[in-house]
């Protein structure tokens, strides 16, 4: 089962300050169109060339459409690169969007 957490339990801890990278692994123009402020955008295709840019000393948290790309580039970078702080937000943008803020564009 892959580490993950839900919308609510992301925005509780950047409501709380807690230290966490959020990684968006959609392509330029949905990234573009919503976003979680603050994210960084690493599409999936070229995470193999940016896994420096990954934080080590927090969760990094990966973000997708709806949690599909990002839970392929979790098991990525754990297999390949043994990388054990990261979590999948469930339902990705998509569920950000309904659940939590619904200033974020859905589509």
């Amino acid at each position: 089962m892959l580490p993950e957490l839900t919308p609510q339990d992301l925005q509780a801890r950047l409501q709380r300050g807690e230290p966490v990278q959020l990684v968006d692994v959609r392509e330029p123009e949905e990234y573009e169109y919503c976003h979680i402020e603050g994210s960084l955008l690493l599409p999936l295709g070229d995470l193999p060339q940016h896994v420096e840019e990954l934080a080590t000393d927090r969760p990094v948290v990966l973000i997708c459409h709806h949690g599909v790309r990002s839970a392929q580039a979790l098991g990525y970078l754990q297999h390949r690169h043994g990388l054990t702080n990261l979590l999948n937000l469930r339902g990705g943008i998509h569920a950000w969007s309904v659940q939590v803020d619904p200033s974020v564009a859905i589509y």
